[in-house]
This record gives C-alpha cells, sequence and structure tokens, in this order.
C-alpha cells in the first residue's frame, strides 16, 4: 500500500507529518494509492480539492480543531486501520456564477455553496428550483444549499436540517430570513438544480461560496450536484461517518 501524507502547516501536525513520512516511507501524492491527510476539517476539504482527480481514496487523521471528517490520529498499524476502513462515496455540489460585469466562474464544494451579503444592507435574492421561480423576494442575510456531508456545518449553526449521507437530499437554509418570515429552508432531490439572483446588485452586493473558493459582486447563481466528480473519503469502523451524521442529531 502506497501512502501519500499530506499536511496542514501548524506545528503538530508537520511533526505527525515528519514522522509517519519516516515510519511508512511516503510517496507523492501521484504516486499513492491512498492520499492521507493530517489537519482539520478545513484541511480535509482543502486536500480533497488539489487532488480529487487522482481517482484514490482519502483517509483523514485530525490534527486540528474541527475533525468531522477525519478520524483519530495514531502512528501504529495504519495500513491495517486503511485496510478496514469504510468508504463514504462525497458528490460535491458544482456552482456556475455570473459576476456583475458579466465574468462567469465554476467551482466546487464539498460542503455547501452559500450565498452571502457583502455590506450592511440585507440580501433581496429569488430563489428558483429547475427554472420554476419558488420565491419572489427574499431578505435575508444570506442562504447555503448544502450537501449531507456538509449539513452538520454551516448548515447546522443557520439552523439547517442533518442530512443522512444516502438520503439524496440536499438542504436548501436561508441565513437570518426577515422576509417571508415563516419561510425556513427546504429539503431537495440531489437533482435538484438550484438558482438565486440578486434583485439590486449595485445597492445590496452579494458574494457567493463554494467551500473556501469566494466570488464577489454576483449577479445570479446556479447550483446543482456533480455526479462525475465524486470522492472517496475511509473512515474507521467504529466512527464511520454515516453513524457519525445519525449520532450528530442526538448530540448535546
Amino acid at each position: 500500500m502506497r501512502l501519500a501524507f499530506v499536511a496542514s502547516e501548524t506545528e503538530v501536525a508537520q511533526r505527525a507529518l515528519t514522522a509517519l513520512k519516516k515510519r511508512y516511507r511516503g510517496v507523492a501524492p501521484g504516486d499513492a494509492d491512498i492520499i492521507v491527510s493530517l489537519g482539520g476539517d478545513g484541511f480535509m476539504l482543502r486536500t480533497l480539492h488539489a487532488h480529487r482527480t487522482l481517482g484514490i481514496p482519502f483517509y483523514g487523521m485530525k490534527l486540528g480543531r474541527l475533525g468531522f471528517l477525519m478520524n483519530q490520529h495514531a502512528m501504529d498499524h495504519l495500513p491495517e486501520r486503511i485496510e478496514r476502513a469504510h468508504p463514504a462515496v462525497l458528490h460535491p455540489l458544482e456552482m456556475h456564477s455570473t459576476c456583475c460585469d458579466g465574468v462567469e466562474h465554476r467551482a466546487l464544494a464539498f460542503n455547501e455553496v452559500a450565498m452571502l451579503r457583502q455590506s450592511n444592507q440585507a440580501a433581496h435574492l429569488t430563489v428558483s428550483l429547475n427554472g420554476e421561480m419558488k420565491l419572489d423576494e427574499l431578505v435575508c442575510d444570506g442562504i447555503l444549499v448544502s450537501t449531507p456531508a456538509g449539513s452538520t456545518a454551516y448548515n447546522l449553526s443557520a439552523h439547517g436540517p442533518i442530512l443522512p449521507l444516502d438520503a439524496n437530499v440536499l438542504a436548501l437554509t436561508p441565513i437570518s430570513p426577515f422576509r417571508p418570515r415563516r419561510w425556513r429552508g427546504a429539503i431537495l432531490p440531489h437533482a435538484t438544480r438550484v438558482g438565486f439572483e440578486t434583485k439590486d446588485p449595485n445597492k445590496r452586493p452579494i458574494s457567493a461560496t463554494a467551500d473556501f473558493h469566494e466570488v464577489r459582486d454576483v449577479r445570479s447563481v446556479e447550483v446543482k450536484q456533480s455526479r462525475r466528480h465524486a470522492v472517496r473519503l475511509l473512515f474507521d469502523p467504529e466512527h464511520n461517518l454515516q453513524q457519525r451524521i445519525l449520532d450528530e442529531q442526538f448530540a448535546e
């Protein structure tokens, strides 16, 4: 088993990187069978974006503040742990945004795509599903579309639902909605195309973020799930991702 080790810039992650490379004779990501990511959830997301085209699985070890996508860090028996690991297939969201100057941007998100106000003015947005208008005016601080894997992150802090990993749905969650007052979002079939458009881009500028990739001064955004950019994360059997998501619904 050829292992490639990548690590965040923290001191503890860098020390672990040196030790693991020495013990298991780490190789370059392009020559590996598995990529082992050392850090927190944020670094794992960056690892997925950087190396997803290699088509090999990812195994994370927690050496950061947040570790929902990670396994516990331990030096011993790493190949055996990886052999026993359970795979979780993640299908990212694909964001297609058009800015006020007409420039278009595309990006992938394994957690969520978020529309956020750029100024002290509330955002005024329209929301459409598969080309059909559903809300002709949503006044809010923002709105996000979340994958099941990302539903315990920003989506949860915005009071969105936690989604089972195999549910084949997405969460559409407003952030501090003002109007409609009682609208708290929706659960959508995974194949839904979600469209957003800002109603007053000059007075009320909006940014769009796909994980950590931000585009500012957007006029419109379309979000859909990408089935062709899937990645595989590996989890220790006793702490697999599906069970973690289930347990999160009962967390205090």
